[in-house]
């Protein structure tokens, strides 16, 4: 086998490994950077992703809801409200007896 005919097949080879990576990456949703390496991007246009961070804001939202629920009745404030209520109540109990 002469040196051209080596040269020729290791470039072929080269080539199809080249091809081969780029259809994996592409399937994968990989991009590679200008030194050649991977960079993973999350997939575009998935209707399950867009779904699911849907469904986790709600449940954010949800979250920031029950705390507040939580932490407002419990607050200084919403004591002395429940305080205030309660002696009110007390003295129509008074004024009607």
């Amino acid at each position: 086998m002469s040196f051209w005919t080596a040269a020729v097949i290791i470039v072929l080879i080269w080539g199809i490994v080249q091809i081969y990576t780029r259809r994996h990456d592409r399937d994968l949703g990989v991009t590679r950077d200008e030194d050649g390496n991977p960079v993973f991007t999350p997939p575009r246009g998935n209707p399950d992703a867009e779904e699911t961070r849907r469904e986790i804001e709600q449940l954010h939202e949800r979250i920031r809801v029950l705390e507040r629920i939580t932490t407002d009745a419990n607050s200084h404030e919403a004591q002395e409200r429940r305080r205030i209520a309660e002696e009110i109540e007390n003295l129509r109990d008074k004024q009607a007896e």
